[in-house]
């Protein structure tokens, strides 16, 4: 069987509630197995989010696909085994069974998880400026127009006045869910 040797992502599905701890022992396993060269990242897509308790604002980690961790890897034979038979993994999305091996996400997918999560290290270059008017393509604005008041390339964000129930309010939005608007 020929192995791809193309470093991809890959979806595992584990027990939901157990993200972390089985994140936790699959980055244990790849030291103790020697497979550092095989895996690389392993991501549980977590946002952080207030929510008001007996009115104080109590801020917890929301994890944006309960039962799912993204690991980045080269899918070896070896790398492959010890992903999938570490504590808490169910299995990989993409897999049909009986020693087939999975199939990767698209990096357009991953780069869109990766942005939402803040932990992209790609620069996008804008074809907008500050004072320039936007429409915000996603999120709960989405649909939306602003006029962009500052820009932090590190982040890749915008600051973007948007006219909020008869209000001016600055909201931050990533780059690539702004596009600029053309009259």
């Amino acid at each position: 069987m020929s192995e791809n040797l193309e470093k991809k992502w890959y979806v595992v599905n584990t027990y939901a509630g157990h993200e972390n701890r089985v994140k936790e022992n699959l980055e244990r396993r790849i030291e103790t197995m020697g497979i550092q060269d095989c895996l690389f990242n392993i991501i549980v897509a977590e946002e952080d989010e207030i929510e008001i308790k007996n009115g104080k604002k109590v801020e917890k980690k929301k994890n944006l696909f309960p039962g799912y961790l993204f690991v980045e890897m080269i899918m070896t034979d070896d790398a492959w085994y010890v992903v999938r038979n570490t504590p808490g993994v169910t299995g990989f999305i993409g897999s049909s069974g009986g020693g087939a091996k999975p199939f990767s996400v698209p990096q357009e997918e991953i780069d869109g998880i990766l942005r939402r999560l803040g932990k992209t290290d790609k620069n996008y270059v804008v074809n907008f400026a500050v004072g320039d008017r936007v429409k915000i393509l996603m999120g709960a604005l989405s649909g939306n127009e602003g006029v962009v008041e500052s820009m932090n390339d590190t982040t890749q964000k915008a600051s973007v006045i948007v006219n909020f129930f008869g209000r001016e309010t600055s909201t931050e939005i990533p780059y690539l869910d702004l596009e600029k608007v053309k009259y």
